[in-house]
């Protein structure tokens, strides 16, 4: 009888453990400083949410909506696979972004997925009537006490185009302080070469599977130790931000990583 109840409890807190991975919920912070950065935009706060899939935190995303809102950014930034080509949901999405939008301007470009499913179109129609700014290989500026910060959006690479190709399109060569959204990031070698100064990217999960201390593992394409994976990464002028993402893709699960949303306050000098 006690074997049978201490196997129940250990199948037990197995499955508590499984379950707190992908659900609950941290906050990644970081500042980032360069001198490049206008006046009036030192202390901009963003919130970062990477990689949703068909993840779910309460009931219409009210979880999710409220970690964000708590967070008080400046502007949010939706960096790809905000739907799964394996549990399509777009319903279930955009009730997250229905509460982002309530809370700050937000920016997103697509991921592989979205890419996968040949959904663009209806995706940026459908975020476009809830106020969203899609950047689909374009760019946009956003405006502060009267001086501007370049925000540039890419594609993913299976749209057929290549970074430099898409770059060539979305940047606007000024000398303006630009941040890019793309989903990969393996091509920071391209987005320095663009003359950016700040990325967010997605797509790599953290390593779905981590080692405390040690890092990722397998990524969900099950490459073993992957490298820009996740946090912070300098590579010349540019500085690249990589979210762990906050769902999972298919059949994959977190494990010791648990969904992360990433909040940067960016500041063009630090006292």
């Amino acid at each position: 009888m006690k074997k049978i109840i201490y196997s129940i409890i250990v199948f037990c807190a197995v499955i508590g453990f499984m379950y707190a991975n992908q659900h609950w919920m941290k906050v990644t912070k970081y500042s980032i400083v360069n001198q490049k950065l206008p006046d009036s935009m030192n202390g901009l706060r963003i919130v970062q949410i990477s990689d949703l899939h068909y993840a779910k935190f309460g009931d219409k995303q009210t979880k999710l909506i409220k970690k964000v809102k708590n967070e008080k950014p400046d502007l949010i930034f939706i960096t790809g696979d905000l739907v799964d080509r394996y549990y399509y949901d777009l319903k279930r999405s955009l009730e997250a972004v229905k509460g982002f939008v309530g809370i700050a301007p937000v920016y997103y470009v697509i991921g592989n997925h979205e890419e996968e499913l040949n959904v663009n179109t209806e995706m940026a129609e459908k975020l476009t009537q809830l106020g969203v700014h899609v950047l689909f290989n374009r760019n946009d500026y956003f405006v502060k006490n009267n001086e501007v910060i370049q925000i540039v959006g890419i594609d993913d690479p299976l749209s057929g185009e290549n970074a430099d190709e898409m770059l060539k399109k979305a940047v606007k060569n000024d000398k303006t302080f630009k941040v890019l959204l793309a989903h990969r990031p393996e091509d920071y070698e391209t987005y320095e070469k663009f003359g950016i100064d700040l990325t967010f990217n997605g797509h790599e999960h953290g390593g779905i599977i981590r080692i405390p201390g040690i890092g990722g593992v397998i990524n969900h394409n099950y490459n073993l130790f992957p490298s820009h994976i996740d946090g912070v990464e300098k590579s010349g002028n540019l500085t690249q931000i990589i979210s762990r993402g906050i769902g999972n893709s298919g059949y994959t699960f977190r494990l010791f990583n648990r969904p992360e949303i990433v909040v940067a306050e960016l500041y063009q000098r630090k006292d």
